[in-house]
């Protein structure tokens, strides 16, 4: 008899594709038609990550509800626009795809916990060709906004997986606190959003500096929870 699968459970914007080029400039446009002064890229880096309507209220959250409600609708306006114009660009960061393709040789499940929606996650994953490795794709249509554990939750569920043998993978202190409150081992990344310094007071267990360097440290998280 077998035990639960091992489980690497990945962020997306800022972790395995970098989109905030896409983000800065549909956030700008949804601002800009509502009459709203825009807020500066690296505020909208920072709440990369959330839920979209949870992300706003990040933004502005001195504003009604209804507002950002408003506001994510004109955000999900101008960026089917953009898509539509040929104008979306989520390269992998270097060495992702090479990653991703080494845990699944070596037996991993790959899932991906997201506030993309259900929609952009699919475009992103099928224009790289990687869709096939994910065994469980978990969005934010579908869930509350992270730090809430429930995509992680799920994620592991449909992958045969428990918390003992799970790592959230993530690059902000967002994705460390879902990983947190699911009772996985939470794995930061130093090449999206937040600061490395971020993830660790945020209680992530490690930081890799590159791709390449996952696969020891996934065994070492696990390892440190047998």
């Amino acid at each position: 008899m077998t035990g639960p699968n091992r489980l690497a459970i990945f962020d997306c914007d800022g972790t395995l594709v970098d989109s905030q080029a896409n983000i800065c400039r549909a956030m700008v446009e949804a601002f800009t038609a509502e009459g709203l002064p825009p807020p500066p890229d690296p505020e909208i880096r920072r709440v990369v990550g959330l839920s979209l309507t949870q992300a706003i209220a990040g933004l502005l959250p001195d504003a009604e509800h209804g507002l950002h409600v408003q506001l994510a609708e004109s955000y999900k306006r101008s960026f089917q626009a953009m898509r539509g114009a040929g104008l979306v660009d989520e390269p992998l960061f270097p060495g992702v795809a090479e990653l991703l393709h080494a845990l699944d040789a070596d037996g991993w499940m790959l899932a991906v916990a997201t506030g993309k929606s259900d929609r952009g996650l699919k475009h992103c994953l099928e224009a790289h060709g990687l869709e096939r490795l994910f065994v469980s794709l978990q969005t934010a249509d579908r869930h509350p906004s992270k730090p809430h554990p429930s995509m992680a939750l799920l994620a592991m569920a449909e992958a045969g997986a428990v918390p003992e043998t799970s790592a959230m993978i993530g690059d902000t202190s967002f994705d460390i606190g879902m990983g947190i409150n699911a009772g996985c081992a939470a794995i930061g990344v130093a090449w999206g959003y937040h600061a490395p310094d971020e993830l660790f007071d945020e209680g992530a267990h490690f930081v890799a500096d590159r791709p390449d360097q996952l696969p020891e440290i996934l065994k070492l998280a696990l390892s440190a929870r047998a």
